[in-house]
């Protein structure tokens, strides 16, 4: 009997890159497709040589063209961290628009699940803590998120619309911040952002007092969540991430902990509709997939930053401007 043929959009990328290798671990047939806008080759470059995998560089924003069957979808063409989407808002919104149709009108003449990658950003700057997938957001739809925020949103409502409409067969997750390696060191977020400094010798930037939170989730406990919701039957959002909820602050004392250096917290100005809390509520996922997380923060670092470590000096000292 012929594997099952899964399609992953945004497969160089960070979370791309990790469900290529769970699909075929687990016995699919992989077909990768990504536009390298923000993605990179050396992520999937140990793929190449299996005849599980087969490459596609392609822009999900235009007309997708897949020969053969295909079982499931997986869509996680986007660019994913801040420094990205203000680079190139407009390619960030047709993604998650152009990009979504495309996948969607592929799942229907192929007869396949499509799984969309949304995000915690759904939520904008929350007004409920910790957040739940009932909850409907506080979203700037025209200031600097509003870019992403509004193209995952809209995502969304496009994924239900074909489910309840053509009934096909649709899942959503809802992303929080995720870490691990693959990682790329300048993108802006800010667990790259705070090792990348340390490992360069610079103060490690904090934006306003610090005492925002965000809550990490490790990268193969994200993938598990996301193969368990895949499979299972239901069509409602679910948050897949690490209720384990830390300061800014107390994150980068971690970090420069964890390094080993002597690093000081700067703080600077606190950028426009930065959220100020960021906790999943992960009810549904322990309920409905009896998914939580099993990896905890210091042991995940220490793989990250070994991760980051390894990399060369060229690698290293390219900074970006920080916005989460």
């Amino acid at each position: 009997m012929a594997n099952k043929r899964v399609l992953i959009t945004g497969a160089a990328g960070f979370l791309g890159s990790h469900l290529c290798d769970r699909f075929i671990a687990e016995g699919y047939d992989v077909v990768g497709m990504d536009n390298l806008i923000t993605g990179d080759l050396k992520n999937i470059e140990h793929l190449f040589k299996l005849k599980e995998f087969e490459f596609y560089h392609h822009d999900v924003s235009k007309f997708i063209h897949v020969p053969g069957k295909i079982d499931y979808i997986l869509h996680f063409a986007s660019p994913a961290s801040p420094i990205d989407y203000l680079k190139i808002p407009i390619q960030t919104l047709k993604v998650g628009s152009l990009g979504i149709h495309n996948c969607l009108g592929l799942a229907r003449v192929k007869n396949a699940r499509v799984l969309i990658a949304s995000t915690s950003e759904v939520y904008g700057d929350p007004m409920v803590h910790p957040q739940t997938e009932e909850y409907w957001g506080n979203v700037n739809p025209v200031g600097p998120r509003g870019v992403y925020d509004e193209a995952k949103r809209f995502q969304e409502a496009m994924t239900m619309a074909y489910h309840t409409f053509h009934g096909l067969e649709t899942r959503i997750v809802r992303i929080f911040n995720t870490y691990g390696p693959r990682m790329r060191l300048n993108d802006g977020r800010v667990l790259p952002a705070f090792i990348g400094q340390a490992l360069r010798g610079e103060d490690l930037t904090m934006f306003g007092d610090g005492s925002q939170t965000r809550s990490f989730c490790y990268v193969s406990d994200l993938v598990e969540g996301i193969y368990r919701l895949l499979l299972s039957d239901h069509v409602q959002p679910v948050n897949i991430g690490n209720p384990d909820e830390i300061t800014i602050r107390e994150f980068g004392e971690e970090i420069i902990k964890l390094t080993g250096t002597n690093q000081k917290l700067v703080a600077k100005p606190l950028p426009k509709d930065d959220p100020k809390q960021r906790k999943p509520d992960i009810t549904k996922a322990r309920e409905i997939l009896g998914w939580e997380p099993k990896v905890n923060r210091a042991d995940g670092l220490k793989i990250t930053y070994d991760y980051f470590k390894s990399l060369s000096p060229e690698e290293l000292n390219k900074t970006a401007h920080r916005f989460d």
